[in-house]
């Protein structure tokens, strides 16, 4: 199973979490950015329909491929 970790870090004068070298908006404060993290690791772990997603990865290339509804990653917040 793949494990995705979601790291609460300073940036850009605030606050963000970032996964694989890519950050998130920046939030104004660290719990604020927490929240925002323990809410897209509870959605990335909840099953759905099979469907064509799109993402950046840390080099700025966006890939676009098929998630199978069923198969969730494990996702932790850190920090």
């Amino acid at each position: 199973m793949t494990k995705v970790i979601y790291e609460i870090v300073q940036h850009d004068g605030g606050w963000a979490y970032r996964s694989n070298g890519v950050y998130s908006e920046t939030f104004p404060t660290q719990d604020a950015a927490r929240r925002a993290a323990g809410r897209v690791a509870k959605e990335q772990q909840l099953g759905g329909e099979t469907e064509s997603i799109s993402y950046e990865d840390r080099d700025g290339q966006w890939h676009s491929e098929v998630a199978r509804g069923d198969d969730r990653p494990e996702a932790e917040v850190r920090g």
